[in-house]
């Protein structure tokens, strides 16, 4: 009976911390696929979860950070949302590339069109972005998400440092260091990879020649010595013939 009590508690317990932990950790957020470097390109999934049981997400708002504004912003297609990219001229043009940018993606909103995020799913949004500033360890996207009942929660406050998290907090992207080319740590693994895989290669092909060297070597010389046998065996011979006719 003890242990029965026991591990009805327990189970009680770890249920009131799933229950308490499930409504906080709720709330939109963005986490690059692979990294996001300082200074190249990196593909963002705005995730966004329903947190109501009885409404469901129709409309989905990321705004962009205008101290750092970023050159380029490329929405992927999704399947039964309509994507509306919002422009702002820039006060300081950017220089990407050797060409001034004047202008940067502000907002991006995802409208339901046929498709809504049901009580108990949520939705990636995926965003191409870059230049990544080469100033800056984060970055801060406030988003405003809208449900069918017309309630509006805003995503938008921005966390402190060694502070707790505020109860509407907005997504924030972490970057990592800078990455030699740029374009974030994929392409450099996957060259690195690849010169290894081609010294690999040459190393096998250098080993083999020398391998295949080596056996026509020896066989060389095995023939060369039994050529010289024969020839001791056939004089030999003819000596010993001459003894006895001798």
């Amino acid at each position: 009976m003890r242990v029965s009590r026991i591990a009805i508690a327990t189970g009680v317990a770890a249920s009131t911390v799933l229950l308490l932990a499930g409504p906080a950790a709720a709330h939109v957020s963005v986490q690059p696929q692979g990294e996001a470097a300082k200074g190249g390109y990196a593909t963002l999934n705005f995730k966004v979860p329903n947190e109501r049981d009885q409404a469901s997400t129709v409309k989905v708002e990321v705004n962009f950070p205008a101290d750092h504004p970023l050159s380029s912003v490329t929405p992927e297609a999704v399947p039964g949302w309509k994507i509306d990219i919002t422009k702002g001229k820039l006060d300081k043009p950017l220089e990407v590339h050797g060409k001034k940018i004047t202008e940067a993606v502000s907002k991006v909103t995802w409208t339901a069109d046929g498709s809504k995020i049901a009580p108990g799913y949520f939705q990636q949004f995926p965003v191409s972005v870059g230049q990544l500033p080469e100033d800056a360890d984060q970055l801060v996207f406030k988003a405003i998400q809208t449900y069918d009942n017309k309630e509006v929660v805003r995503w938008i406050e921005e966390p402190t440092a060694g502070g707790d998290e505020p109860d509407s907090p907005a997504p924030v992207l972490k970057l990592s260091a800078a990455s030699e080319d740029h374009h974030g740590g994929g392409a450099a693994t996957k060259a690195g990879d690849d010169d290894k895989a081609a010294s690999a290669e040459g190393d096998k092909k250098e080993t083999h020649a020398a391998s295949s060297s080596s056996s026509d070597t020896t066989a060389r010389t095995l023939g060369i010595i039994g050529i010289l046998i024969g020839v001791a065996g056939v004089a030999f011979g003819v000596l010993a013939g001459r003894r006895r006719n001798a």
